[in-house]
């Protein structure tokens, strides 16, 4: 089974949580993570399953301003560092109106502060409400990663928690063969 993750992250927090559900996956065969900001859909749109996370920015999915917002505050704060060609790309929510599921199952993710998602808002209900109107199937419902602050690190035990995820993952994806 080919299995792509593809995600936007903007400070890396979500690239790690991307990485960490990888390992999680690996049991499956094939895992290959695509950051969307790059722009190279081939390995997610030749996948079998599709993993999608963002960051959650103003209560939701990133757009154009938030990531020159965050591109700001790396410049301005010398001990945050911005992902390569973060600010750059499509960003997720074009790149998933590119997307065609077909039935093909999907799980979507996000990273958000450590607050109640009331306060925060989670990206990973837009996601999914996305992915699901392209025609994916969900096979879990959407999950939030927490970091400690806006530029992060992730709170602890998240990386865990996301390789836990992708192994829950896994077994739904087996269950469906």
């Amino acid at each position: 089974m080919k299995i792509a993750i593809a995600y936007e992250s903007m400070y890396g927090n979500t690239r790690q949580i991307a990485e960490a559900v990888a390992a999680g996956l690996e049991s499956l065969g094939e895992v290959e993570l695509v950051a969307v900001n790059r722009g190279d859909a081939g390995p997610a749109d030749d996948a079998d399953a599709l993993i999608v996370g963002g960051p959650t920015h103003m209560h939701g999915l990133a757009t154009s301003m938030s990531r020159k917002g965050a591109a700001q505050a790396a410049e301005e704060e010398e001990d945050v560092s911005l992902e390569p060609g973060a600010a750059e790309g499509p960003g997720l929510r074009r790149w998933l109106t590119e997307r065609s599921g077909d039935g093909k199952p999907a799980a979507a993710f996000d990273t958000r502060l450590d607050r109640s998602s009331f306060l925060t808002g989670a990206a990973a209900r837009g996601i999914g409400k996305r992915l699901r109107g392209r025609g994916f199937e969900m096979i879990a419902d959407p999950e939030s990663f927490l970091v400690e602050d806006s530029e992060g690190p992730l709170a602890d035990g998240e990386l865990e928690r996301a390789q836990a995820w992708g192994e829950s993952l896994a077994t739904s994806l087996r269950a469906r063969d």
